[in-house]
């Protein structure tokens, strides 16, 4: 009876701690979840690349874009576990990810203003090209924002930290909380533009490629003012 009753009580007590354990796994995953959506819901270079190319190649841009992000962050994620943060922290690393990251957006709004004379809206069908194209700039995007690399350098690290409490477990709870938010908001923003895509005439898909081009200029001269500041 005494054996009885030991294993039935370790029994009870193994399961109180299980469910312990997911109940912190789900508060890891929620509030990543949050998190994560307050940050991609502010306005930034893959928010307006989301916008301006959804116009054109429709849904699937968000999560493709998102694809791309989320490779990137998934590799920042165990280069962190392995000990990468105090070199994302360094000052030298913020100013030249500002500047080259000033750069890249230059470079791509200089290409929209370029075809807008000639720009006219046409439905691209996805296909491989397409699609390497997006996941490209989504890993792009992410890196020409240095609040990016410092974000996970402070706040995603000791998330992670955190996390890693529970073990990997804990680590893909809060990567799946973090990347579900990014993905359900550009999702529902590349939703949104596809849907208002059929009212839009020629006239009005250059002027929003132009508004696109011209938030991206404000990034990159905000994000190269923000690298002088570190100087």
């Amino acid at each position: 009876m005494n054996a009885a009753r030991a294993a039935r009580a370790c029994g009870i007590e193994k399961a109180e701690r299980d469910l312990q354990v997911l109940t912190a796994l789900l508060a890891i995953f929620f509030s990543s979840f949050v998190i994560a959506l307050s940050g991609a819901m502010m306005p930034g270079p893959l928010l307006t690349a989301t916008i301006s190319e959804s116009s054109r190649r429709g849904f699937v841009t968000g999560p493709l874009l998102i694809a791309g992000h989320g490779i990137l962050e998934m590799a920042l994620v165990f280069s962190l576990l392995l000990g990468l943060a105090p070199f994302l922290q360094q000052r030298s690393v913020f100013v030249a990810t500002a500047f080259g990251g000033s750069a890249i957006l230059l470079w791509m709004a200089f290409g929209m203003f370029r075809s807008l004379p000639s720009l006219r809206l046409s439905w691209e069908a996805g296909n491989a090209d397409n699609s390497k194209k997006l996941l490209f700039s989504g890993i792009l995007l992410s890196l020409a924002n240095p609040y990016w690399i410092i974000w996970w350098a402070t706040i995603g690290l000791g998330y992670i930290l955190y996390s890693w409490q529970y073990g990997l477990w804990g680590v893909a709870f809060f990567f799946a909380g973090h990347i579900l938010a990014d993905l359900a908001w550009y999702g529902a923003v590349a939703a949104a533009v596809t849907r208002g895509r059929h009212f839009l005439t020629d006239r009005l898909y250059r002027g929003l490629i132009a508004g696109c081009a011209a938030f991206l200029v404000v990034f990159a001269c905000y994000f190269a003012y923000a690298g002088f500041q570190k100087l």
